[in-house]
This record gives C-alpha cells, structure tokens and sequence, in this order.
C-alpha cells in the first residue's frame, strides 16, 4: 500500500476535488454533498472524538495583521485600508485527518488559517497551505478520490492517479522541496482565485501568497532522520519566545489567460506582477480551545475581496467545514 500512504494526506488540503471519475471497480456517489465528503475523510483516517476531520494535528496561535501603505491601492477591504494593527487568531496544521500526523513527513502539507479582527465583532479568514495547488477540481472527483484510498486497493490507487494526473501535482510539488524547519519558515499558498476591487472600482483577481521574511528554510533528509515526530511545537514555542515570526502578505496578480477556477493549476511564469499588500506577525501560542470553538471559512471575505464565482471546491468548502465542526461536539 506504499502508493495509498504517499498520498493519503496532501489530498487533504483543506479543500475538495475535480471531474467526477467512476471509482473501478465500485460505483462512486455522485451526490458529493458535504455530509458525503467528511464522511469519505472519516473512513480513510477514522473518526477522532473532538477532532477536525482534516488538518486535525495544529497549533493555535495569536498575532496581528498590519496593512502596507500600498495595500488601499488594490483593496478597499477595511483590515487593507484601515490604519491596523488588526489582531489575528491562527492555526498552524498538518494535512490529513490523524491527530498525531508526523511534522517530519515531506509530502503533507502544512496549513496556516487566520481570522483577522476588523472590528466591531467582526473577522475575516485566510486559509492556506504550502503548496500552490490542491488534488482536485471538483467535489465528485475529491470524493471519488477520497473513497478509492480507503478501498486500500493498490491497483484502483493507481488506476486512479493514471486518469486523474492533475491529482499528482501537489504531491509531486512537495517531494521536490525539503521538509520546512519550522511552521514560521515555510511559504503559504492560497490555491483560489480571489477578486480585489479598490474605491475606485477598478479590479484585480490574485492569488495569496504568505512568504515568511527570513526565507524559507528547509531540513535536510539528514537532519530530519534525527527530529521527533511532533518537533514543530517545541520549536515554536521557542523561536516565539525570542520574538515573533513575521510573514509577508502578497497578492500575485493575475495574467490574461490564468486560470481562475481549477485549484490544481499553478501559476507559473517569470512575466508576472505582485504586491505586498501587509505584514503577518505571530507572537504567540493560543490556547488550542479558542481556534477550536469554530471554524476557519476562506469564504468569509469582505467588501472589496471576493472569491472564486465558478470554482466548485470553494464553493462547498464551507459547508463541508460546518459539518466537521457540528461533529466534533458529538462524542
């Protein structure tokens, strides 16, 4: 079952799927509602009491968002045009449902979701991950997906890797990266569309990138070898001693052409223009009970930022994550 373990998390990036693929050999659901998806989450990595069904192993943590200067210019969202700082509660994660899923595992992604406070009682969310794509265009491919690795079956596995390339991307991403040293030292990637419109109505669509202001810093497979398996707290808890980890907040802008819709399409090419539209400091831990009493939405925007119209993972992302979250008050 070496191949079902390669990929049984990164398909996990907090979203949902593509093209609805039969499942060979047994007949996929084609209503891939949100009861359906976290039930398939649930059957290929148990269900956890109290727990998230993805992204389930994480680190709440407290901080601040601070806008550029430039940030109105793009943006007339308030935490973008406000004078900030604006405080943030976040949670750093690993991809997949198991609770105690290793830090030291190259192909999983590492989260990062956020609600900034922009007053009044009001938040709005980031999620991420690191890697720019997910697994999956559409939530009946995500379920078909998710229900050919519980099957265990080696040969639908990569029956379905075959069919579905487009589902290998993310993983063949993080294979091609070092392990980040720590949750402050890797670059977060929002995988949607997003549309920014400013005061004077003129319209920008970008996609988020979090960029840690040291760099990214990698382990080698060496150095790895020699981690615990739940190291990345330790060292947070550490380095925040010392001062807070401070990321960039940048907005890629997108080329005529680009797609907007399909989360497993990357961006590439030198010919593009980006923004710093604020900074992200982390100053602390949290208690893990404050980022547990709801959920982190990428739809929950504001005036000026809105998402995807025609992406269907995103569309259905925050319904699947209200269902997860009505379940982890059931013991």
């Amino acid at each position: 079952m070496l191949l079902s373990n390669r990929f049984v998390c990164i398909i996990l990036a907090l979203g949902f799927a593509a093209t609805p693929v039969p499942l060979i050999g047994q007949t996929a659901r084609a209503d891939a509602d949100p009861e359906a998806l976290i039930d398939a989450l649930n059957a290929v990595f148990g269900k956890h009491d109290r727990k998230r069904a993805a992204h389930t192993n994480g680190i709440c943590v407290k901080g601040a968002f601070t806008p550029s200067e430039r940030a109105g210019d793009y943006s007339k969202a308030p935490h973008l045009t406000g004078k900030g700082p604006f405080p943030l509660i976040g949670r750093f994660s690993m991809g997949g449902g198991v609770p105690d899923a290793p830090h030291t595992q190259k192909d999983n992604v590492r989260g990062l979701a956020m609600h900034i406070d922009i007053g009044k009682g009001n938040v709005t969310d980031m999620v991420l991950i690191s890697a720019p794509v997910f697994a999956a265009k559409t939530p009946e491919q995500f379920l078909s997906l998710l229900q050919t690795v519980a099957s265990k079956d080696a040969e639908k596995i990569g029956a379905f890797f075959k069919a579905n390339p487009e589902s290998t991307r993310q993983a063949a991403w993080l294979m091609a990266r070092p392990v980040p040293a720590s949750y402050a030292t890797a670059t977060y990637f929002g995988v949607h569309t997003f549309t920014l419109t400013n005061g004077d109505g003129q319209k920008k669509f970008v996609k988020w990138h979090v960029v840690p202001k040291g760099g990214d810093v990698g382990l080698s497979d060496e150095d790895v070898k020699s981690k615990a398996a739940d190291f990345y707290k330790p060292e947070l808890t550490d380095r925040l001693a010392k001062g807070p980890a401070v990321f960039d907040l940048i907005a890629v802008i997108g080329n005529d052409g680009d797609e907007q819709n399909d989360p497993t399409v990357e961006w590439t090419g030198t010919e593009r223009k980006s923004v710093v539209l604020g900074e992200i400091s982390i100053a602390a831990l949290e208690d893990n009970a404050t980022c547990d009493a709801g959920m982190f939405d990428p739809t929950n925007v504001v005036d000026g930022i809105e998402g995807p119209a025609n992406d269907p993972i995103f569309a259905i992302r925050s319904s699947a994550y209200a269902v997860s979250l009505s379940r982890r008050g059931q013991p």
